[in-house]
């Protein structure tokens, strides 16, 4: 999730947080695994910030587990696993093992762990909120990894089952969570809950060995489903895209037209550069600083729209879809990193909460190129 005090800028997140957009080298060509853009140089970037966050004392939570943010890890577990074959790493990279072995801790030993959040703490309602949005990104995360195996385990029912519990069952979210509310977007603000819901439709229902066909699932589903369509209507274009992405899933979950008008959308906010601006994804949103969003494309807005579109089912020939690629494969740092910048505030380049939309930006421009291939 995210630390309150250097997150006041802070998975199902979610999948981003106001600093100065970083600015570096673009990488053109040169790469150990690719003419067009450098896997090996993003692993490095992706395994070195996962380290810096298992290593960072805010981030150490009760029974020697870590925080799961949905800047950091949320996005790195999402990834990580997608650079494996190009990498021919024949197993986990080590941080990944790390982060992975925390969460299958922590959802193993659930009614023993200390949410992130307290209400002493954080103010009132803060323990359930955290308690939910933690159950939510552990499922989407090990459902995830489950997925690319094509076997449910048990560890993952237990996920899941500790996410169905605490689903909503009375009022207007009825089916959906409660969720982490700092006034942080995109994750940790009063809009964020249904992202994360989102996000878990979309694992639940494509999760192996038949798992949404079960009867209780089945129920648990249907007023996921319902929540996410009464709602729908009053979301940002950043909430709308992940609901496109379940909506691959269970199909009636929206209608052509509804689809059509997204990828429409998308088509109409591409930068001449064929990137997209962050602020066009939430044109509601403010900085808590008053500070102006930056009018470049940014690394997370354009992996964003394309992943989106790619799950779509857009042809790579679309030339939307072959701009923002091109974008992505020219904008890649030496570092191995995708700049991006906060919703929340502008932070100083020293510090390392500046990198948080970087991690998030690299993990879904990860995903985006490796899915154009």
């Amino acid at each position: 999730m995210r630390n309150r005090l250097l997150l006041l800028g802070f998975v199902l997140s979610g999948i981003v947080a106001g600093i100065t957009l970083w600015r570096a080298t673009p990488v053109h060509g040169a790469s150990a695994t690719s003419d067009r853009w450098n896997q090996k140089a993003a692993a490095a970037y992706l395994d070195g910030r996962e380290v810096w966050w298992q290593e960072w004392p805010r981030a150490q939570k009760d029974h020697g587990t870590i925080c799961i943010s949905c800047h950091t890890n949320l996005p790195y577990a999402l990834a990580r696993p997608a650079l494996r074959r190009g990498l021919s790493e024949a197993a986990m990279a080590a941080p990944e093992k790390v982060m992975m072995d925390s969460v299958e801790k922590r959802v193993a030993q659930w009614s023993e762990m200390v949410p992130f959040y307290s209400d002493e703490k954080s103010g009132p309602g803060k323990t359930a909120e955290s308690h939910a949005t933690e159950a939510v990104l552990n499922a989407v995360i090990l459902a995830s990894y489950d997925a690319r195996q094509g076997h449910l385990r048990p560890i993952t029912r237990t996920a899941f089952d500790n996410a169905w519990k605490l689903q909503e069952q009375t009022g207007d979210n009825a089916g959906g969570w409660k969720w982490q509310d700092f006034r942080l977007g995109p994750w940790e603000s009063s809009r964020s809950a249904y992202q994360g819901a989102a996000l878990l439709l979309y694992e639940a229902s494509g999760a192996p060995d038949g798992y949404a066909k079960e009867p209780i699932v089945r129920e648990h589903i249907e007023r996921l489903r319902h929540y996410l369509l009464q709602h729908y209507a009053d979301q940002p274009l950043m909430n709308k895209v992940y609901v496109l992405w379940a909506a691959t899933k269970v199909p009636d979950l929206l209608t052509k037209e509804e689809r059509q008008a997204l990828l429409n959308t998308l088509d109409a906010l591409q930068q001449a550069d064929g990137g997209w601006r962050l602020a066009s994804f939430d044109e509601a949103w403010k900085r808590v600083d008053n500070s102006m969003a930056p009018a470049e494309s940014d690394g997370f807005a354009t992996s964003l729209a394309v992943l989106t579109m790619e799950i779509a089912g857009t042809s790579q020939r679309a030339n939307s879809l072959k701009r923002g690629l091109t974008w992505l494969e020219q904008h890649q740092q030496k570092d191995g990193r995708w700049p991006s910048s906060s919703m929340n505030k502008q932070r100083e380049a020293e510090n390392n909460a500046v990198l948080f939309m970087s991690d998030a930006a690299t993990g879904y421009a990860v995903l985006a190129l490796e899915n154009a291939k």
